[in-house]
C-alpha cells in the first residue's frame, strides 16, 4: 500500500534550546513521507537565521506571522498549507521516538479510524523523565469535559475531518476545545503506547495557573456556550483531575 503523506505542524516561539532535538526527533522516523511546517511565531526574528539553516530540505517549510498570533492560530495556519492526508501535531520542545508515525499511521489504517492519541512521558528541562501520561480508555465528550486526556503533540489525525473546525484563538486549551467539538463526531481512539515526550518547562504557559483557570472557563462558558454555574461546576472538575493527574 502507498504510504501516505504526513503534515507535521510546529508553532514556534523561543525555544531555540530544544528545536534543534524535536527536529531530529522527526527526521529519524522510521516513516519518511512527511512534510514538515513551521510557523514562526515571534515578533522577535533573532532565531529565524538558525530556523533558516534547518530548512534547506523540501521536506521543510517555513511560515513566519507578521504577528504573534499565539500557538491554536499559527497552527491554523499550518493546516491551510497543509498538502498532508494526515495531520501531526508536535510543540517545538517535545520529542518522538523513531518509530511514532509509523506505528500509529499503520494502526489508524488498520482499525480504519480517523484519530489517534497516545500515551507519554513528561521529561524536564534537561531531557529526564519525570512521569507517565497514560491514555485514558473510551475517551468521549461527557468525559473528556472532565479532564483533558488528550495530550497534543501525540495526536495524529486525518485532515479531512477538521473540515469545518479549528484551534481556538486562546493562550492555553486551544486544543482541548478542539478535541471536544470533534469527540461529538469522532472516536478518538487512544493507543496505550509511548511514543511521545512531552518536555515540562516551569515557565511555560502550559505551567501558568491561573492563566489555566481562565482559559478553562472560557473552554466551558464561551465554547461550549454552557452558563455560568454549569461552566463553574465543570471548572472544578477539570482542576480537581488535573491536580490528581500532577500525583501520578
Amino acid at each position: 500500500m502507498k504510504k501516505k503523506l504526513v503534515s507535521i505542524i510546529i508553532p514556534y516561539f523561543k525555544k531555540k534550546k530544544y528545536f534543534l532535538k524535536t527536529i531530529s526527533s522527526i527526521k529519524s522516523q522510521t516513516y519518511k513521507k512527511f512534510e514538515i511546517i513551521v510557523i514562526y511565531d515571534d515578533i522577535d526574528k533573532s532565531d529565524l537565521n538558525f530556523i533558516r539553516k534547518l530548512s534547506v530540505t523540501k521536506k521543510f517549510k517555513l511560515i513566519i506571522n507578521k504577528k504573534n498570533l499565539g500557538a491554536g492560530l499559527s497552527r491554523n495556519i499550518g493546516i491551510k498549507k497543509s498538502k498532508g492526508f494526515y495531520l501531526a501535531f508536535l510543540d517545538s520542545d517535545d520529542l518522538w521516538t523513531r518509530n511514532k508515525l509509523e506505528y500509529q499511521i499503520k494502526f489508524m489504517e488498520k482499525k480504519k479510524i480517523s484519530f489517534s492519541h497516545t500515551s507519554y512521558s513528561i521529561i524536564d528541562s534537561s531531557g529526564k523523565n519525570i512521569g507517565l501520561r497514560k491514555v485514558s480508555p473510551n475517551l468521549n465528550f461527557k468525559r473528556l469535559l472532565r479532564s483533558c486526556d488528550i495530550g497534543l503533540s501525540t495526536v495524529v489525525l486525518k485532515k479531512k475531518i477538521l473540515k469545518g473546525y479549528s484551534f481556538s484563538n486562546i493562550t492555553t486549551k486551544e486544543d482541548f476545545v478542539l478535541w471536544l467539538k470533534l469527540s461529538r463526531k469522532y472516536k478518538l481512539v487512544g493507543i496505550d503506547k509511548n511514543l511521545t515526550k512531552w518536555r515540562k518547562l516551569n515557565n511555560s504557559l502550559s505551567s501558568n495557573v491561573f492563566q489555566k483557570i481562565s482559559d478553562g472557563f472560557k473552554v466551558y462558558n464561551h465554547y461550549m456556550k454552557f452558563n455560568y454555574i454549569k461552566s463553574l461546576i465543570y471548572l472544578i472538575i477539570l482542576s480537581a483531575n488535573f491536580l490528581k493527574k500532577k500525583k501520578v
